[in-house]
């Protein structure tokens, strides 16, 4: 059984908790999980699964129990064009999804524009209307942002603003971004601790262009009933002012998000959850398990599919081009695009992740396969014919045997890519070594960059070092002298 197997077993029966890729939403996310634990349920927090879409629908499809919403985001993007102005009629359509809401936490996280203070002093800005009076500004929003029913396209309408120097950016690393002067304004959440961190302006929405974002729990309508209980023990207890505070204390001070959230609950509702901390060796050892998995189930998936394609081709050569044209194109699809597009048809976690990396395999395997198998001497196999050899014979202990360097350098070029875009399913919720670099990258920490980053890299150099050293002891050293041409 599979590494992966074993996880989905362990936390089959657990409440899935979700969250997005943003401080506020994991910390809210281990609020929700660790609250639901205290009522004696196991719960589970996924963290970081991606942007809003990929989360509401992974709660739509039963793939998570739960996860931390706003209002306005769903009445302006998940249900546009659709009656969700009030609050009796987002219910009826959470209840058309099998979907429930409990009452606000406490809070809203307002979308805002904003800039440094001294920049927007200098600009005489201080409502979004001003903006249009300096139509040369770079604008640097969230990738999300951009595209989002209650977002950029909607908010340039509504102002007239005339900027077109407007690129999509990361959320956290768009602060980076004012702060180095490469873009002058970009999307703020207004709980953000960075805020005041860096003393930035948030304009004034003159037109009332934002809707109402107060943050509410969505769940699923077949919950657990006391898990369903818990997460409703949260309405009303978290204010705007103990938001900012808690992420500052992650974003700022560095503090664990699960401890965050244990503080909190502590504090609040006099709860003692004990949020556990693992260990730098017990997170390195759970993360290279889950990328050992990832990788290896796809490696092996995309050898025992790629080879016998290969050996296909070679037979029919218009056969052969078509396999290496195919997979040409697949290799040509963006890695994060793969994975989004494969999420309806796999959902999240490592499935997408691993059929993805299959995919990004096949390539180097077939051509290797094909290659090997086209480069063999015209003279050797007639030597094989003359023999009497049967052409599965032939094939099996002529052909594979001479081809077989080949074979594995298409293998060892497949493990290297499978190894290093494996971190990437970490925005989906397949974890590995990406999940650090992925929050590295949000929390500006370079020591979980370097948690995640490192490890991948030296797994890189072991597996094709492994596989070299296999090779070896499978490929006489005449074939692989005569593979390199010596």
């Amino acid at each position: 059984m599979s590494v992966f197997a074993i996880v989905l077993l362990a936390v089959a029966a657990d409440v899935q908790v979700g969250s997005k890729k943003f401080t506020e939403s994991v910390i809210l996310g281990e609020i929700a999980a660790q609250v639901v634990r205290s009522e004696g349920v196991a719960a589970t927090h996924r963290r970081e699964l991606g942007g809003t879409r990929i989360v509401f629908e992974a709660l739509r499809s039963g793939e998570i129990d739960a996860y931390v919403e706003y209002t306005g985001t769903l009445r302006a993007e998940i249900y546009a064009g659709k009656d969700a102005r009030d609050d009796a009629a987002l219910r009826m359509r959470l209840e058309e999804d099998g979907l429930v809401a409990t009452r606000p936490l406490g809070f809203e996280n307002t979308y805002a524009l904003g800039l440094l203070a001294d920049e927007a002093e200098r600009l005489g800005v201080r409502r979004v209307s001003d903006l249009v009076a300096h139509p040369d500004l770079a604008f640097g929003f969230t990738n999300e942002f951009l595209d989002r029913g209650d977002g950029w396209p909607g908010l340039r309408a509504r102002y007239a603003l005339p900027q077109k120097n407007v690129r999509g950016l990361d959320h956290d690393l768009a602060y980076r971004a004012l702060l180095s002067g490469d873009v002058l304004v970009t999307d703020l959440y207004t709980t953000d601790a960075e805020i005041r961190e860096y003393a930035l302006r948030t304009l004034e929405d003159d037109l009332r262009y934002f809707p109402a974002y107060e943050a509410i729990v969505l769940r699923r309508a077949d919950l657990d009933p006391r898990a369903a209980a818990a997460l409703e023990r949260l309405e009303g207890t978290i204010g705007a002012e103990a938001m900012i505070a808690m992420n500052a204390r992650a974003k700022v001070d560095g503090v664990p998000e699960a401890r965050v959230a244990s503080d909190f609950l502590r504090l609040s509702l006099g709860l003692e959850t004990g949020a556990a901390e693992d260990s730098l060796a017990a997170r390195l050892l759970a993360r290279t398990l889950e990328h050992l998995a990832l990788v290896g189930i796809a490696l092996a998936a995309s050898v025992a599919v790629g080879v016998p394609l290969g050996v296909l081709g070679s037979l029919r050569p218009a056969l052969g081009a078509a396999l290496l044209g195919v997979a040409g194109v697949v290799q040509t699809i963006p890695s994060l695009a793969l994975l989004v597009l494969l999420i309806p048809l796999l959902g999240i976690g490592a499935m997408p992740a691993i059929a993805a990396l299959f995919l990004y395999g096949l390539l180097p395997i077939v051509r290797g396969t094909l290659s090997g198998l086209w480069g063999i001497p015209r003279d050797l196999r007639d030597s094989a014919r003359a023999l009497g050899l049967e052409a599965g014979a032939r094939l099996r202990l002529v052909e594979m045997p001479l081809a077989s360097p080949s074979i594995l350098a298409g293998v060892r070029t497949a493990a290297v890519i499978s190894v290093g875009t494996a971190t990437l399913g970490a925005l989906i919720g397949a974890g590995g070594y990406g999940q650090p670099i992925l929050t590295g990258i949000r929390l500006a920490r370079t020591s979980l960059l370097v948690e995640g980053a490192v490890p991948a890299a030296a797994l890189a150099l072991a597996v094709e070092r492994g596989l070299a050293l296999l090779e070896r002891r499978l490929v006489s050293r005449g074939l692989r002298l005569s593979s390199q041409g010596v």
